[in-house]
C-alpha cells in the first residue's frame, strides 16, 4: 500500500494529509513541536485560562476555502463567529472607517465613497463560490471562471496607492490600504492591490470570522477528520532528512530554504529557482491580557473583531516602504484583533485577550515592544494601564516557535509579481521538487499565505496525479 509522510501539522499539512487519506493512502503527519497546528494554534500565553491565537486569528480564507468547505468540519465541532463590525480603521481626529460583512452597510458607512466601494467589490462578492475557486487556484492554471479571473486581475494588478486614489475620502482610502497592507510589501509596488482586493471581496462574500474557542479549533477539526480517515499524527518528531521517512510520497510544508537541506540533492534548475526565492518582511507579535476593554477612542473600534492601526494611506505607504527597505518604521503598520468581540467565551472574568503584530524588516532584531504599544495608544490611550499579562515574540522567537517562519516571515516568502507567478516555480511545478515522490505544500507555494489549506491540498493532488502516470 502507498504510504505518505507529511512534514508539518499546520492547515496545509493537515489538508494534504486529508486529501491523500481520502484517496486511500496511508498517511502519517510529523510535527516537530509537542502540539499540532502550526499557524493555527491557540495557547495560554499570558494569564491562566486566557486563550490567545499564536499566529492566525481572523480566518476569512478558512471559511472561504473550497477544500475546507467540502469537509463539513462543523460535524467535528467547528463553529464560526462574527463580530458586529468585521474591521475598523481609526483615523486620528476623523471618522473611523468600518467594514461590515454586508456590502450595503459598508457602503452606507463610507458615505460619498460608498458607491465606489460597491462597484469595486460588489461584482466579486456576488459570486462567492467563483471568487474562492479563482482566488485559491495557482496563478498559472486553466481558469474555471475566466470572467471572475479577469475581474480579479484587473483590480489586483495596480499598486495599492493607485487603487486608493479611486476613492475621495480618507476613510475609504485608508480602509482599502490597510487591507492591502496584509501583503507585507510596498503599497507602491505592482500587484500590491491584490491582497486588498481578495481579502476585501472575501469580507463581503464570507466575512472575516474567528473560530469559536480560537484558531486551534480549526486544527482540532482538521485533525479529527484525518483520524476518522485512518491517518496518524506524531508530535515531537523533527524531520531532518526526507529519505529517513521511508515513504512513497513526502510533502514538506516549509519554505525552499528549509526544504533544501532536508532533501539534499535537487535538480540544478530547481535548486536555482529555490535559491532565488526571497523571504519577506517579518512580524513582531505581542499578546496582551487586558483588564476590561481595549480603551479605543472610538466606539466602532470597540465593536470590531479586527482593528488596523495604520493611520492614513500616506502613513501606511511610508511605513511599508521603510520596512521593505530594511528600515524600522517610526510609525509601523499594526494589525490587532479582539477575539472577545466575536466570541464572548474568550473572556476570563473581566480580562480579554488582545492580539497584535507589527510589520518589521526581515529578521529584525530590535526590541520594538514600546514603539508598538505607543503607536496603539495613539488610538487607545491608557492601554498600558490595563495590561495584566504580556507575551512578546519578535522575528527570532517566531522562527523558534515555527521553523517555517524563516526570519519571522509568517507569509512564506516575499510578495511580488514574480513570486506570485513563480512560487517558487511556475504553476504546478511549484509543488514538485524534481525528486520523485517529494513535494512542497506550504505557504511558499500557490496560492501563498493564508489559512486555507489549498497549498497542501494542491500539492497532494499533484502527488496523486504523478502516481497514476
Amino acid at each position: 500500500m502507498t504510504a505518505a509522510a507529511i512534514v508539518g501539522s499546520g492547515p496545509n499539512g493537515l489538508a494534504a494529509a486529508i486529501r491523500l487519506a481520502q484517496a486511500g493512502i496511508t498517511v502519517t503527519v510529523y510535527e516537530a513541536n509537542d502540539r499540532i497546528g502550526g499557524g493555527a494554534l491557540t495557547s495560554e500565553l499570558t494569564v491562566p485560562w486566557l486563550l490567545h491565537d499564536d499566529c492566525s486569528t481572523a480566518l476569512p480564507a478558512a471559511l472561504a476555502s473550497p477544500f475546507f468547505q467540502s469537509l463539513n468540519l462543523e460535524r467535528h465541532g467547528l463553529r464560526w463567529r462574527h463580530a458586529p463590525i468585521e474591521l475598523a480603521h481609526p483615523l486620528l481626529g476623523q471618522r473611523t472607517a468600518t467594514l461590515y460583512r454586508d456590502i450595503d452597510e459598508t457602503a452606507m458607512a463610507l458615505g460619498s465613497d460608498g458607491e465606489r466601494w460597491r462597484r469595486l467589490f460588489g461584482p466579486l462578492a456576488a459570486r462567492p463560490e467563483a471568487l474562492a475557486e479563482t482566488s485559491f487556484a495557482p496563478l498559472v492554471s486553466w481558469p474555471r471562471h475566466p470572467i471572475m479571473l479577469a475581474r480579479l486581475g484587473m483590480r489586483a494588478l495596480p499598486p495599492a496607492t493607485m487603487t486608493a486614489r479611486y476613492f475621495r475620502t480618507p476613510q475609504a482610502a485608508a480602509l482599502f490600504g490597510g487591507i492591502a497592507a496584509h501583503a507585507f510589501m510596498p503599497l507602491t509596488s505592482l500587484v500590491s492591490s491584490s491582497v486588498g482586493i481578495m481579502l476585501g471581496a472575501l469580507a463581503h462574500a464570507h466575512g472575516w470570522p474567528m473560530a469559536q474557542g480560537g484558531a486551534g479549533a480549526l486544527t482540532e477539526a482538521l485533525a479529527a477528520e484525518l483520524l476518522s480517515l485512518g491517518g496518524r499524527i506524531e508530535t515531537g518528531v523533527r524531520v531532518t532528512r526526507t529519505e529517513d521517512l521511508g515513504a512513497d510520497i513526502v510533502i514538506l510544508t516549509v519554505p525552499p530554504a528549509v526544504a533544501l537541506p532536508m532533501i539534499g540533492d535537487v535538480p540544478r534548475g530547481v535548486g536555482r529557482s529555490w535559491r532565488r526565492f526571497r523571504q519577506g518582511p517579518s512580524a513582531y507579535k505581542i499578546d496582551l491580557a487586558v483588564e476590561g476593554e481595549v480603551p479605543w477612542r472610538d466606539e466602532e473600534s470597540r465593536r470590531a473583531g479586527v482593528v488596523h492601526v495604520g493611520g492614513t494611506m500616506a502613513e501606511m505607504r511610508a511605513a511599508e516602504s521603510a520596512m521593505s527597505r530594511g528600515r524600522m518604521p517610526e510609525r509601523p503598520f499594526i494589525l490587532t484583533a479582539q477575539p472577545h468581540t466575536t466570541d464572548p467565551s474568550r473572556r476570563v472574568g473581566n480580562v480579554v485577550p488582545f492580539w497584535l503584530y507589527a510589520h518589521v524588516p526581515h529578521a529584525w532584531g530590535g526590541d520594538e515592544t514600546d514603539r508598538i504599544l505607543s503607536r496603539v495608544e495613539e488610538f487607545a490611550p491608557g492601554l498600558r494601564e490595563r495590561i495584566v499579562g504580556i507575551n512578546v515574540r519578535g522575528p527570532a522567537a517566531l522562527e523558534a516557535h515555527n521553523a517555517a517562519y524563516v526570519g519571522g516571515d509568517i507569509a512564506g516568502g516575499a510578495t511580488s509579481l514574480r513570486q506570485l507567478v513563480m512560487r517558487p516555480r511556475l504553476g504546478s511545478l511549484g509543488y514538485r521538487t524534481g525528486v520523485p515522490g517529494v513535494y512542497l505544500g506550504g505557504a511558499s507555494t500557490s496560492p501563498a499565505a493564508g489559512v486555507h489549506g489549498m497549498s497542501g491540498m494542491q500539492a497532494a493532488e499533484c502527488a496523486l496525479r504523478d502516481l497514476t502516470r
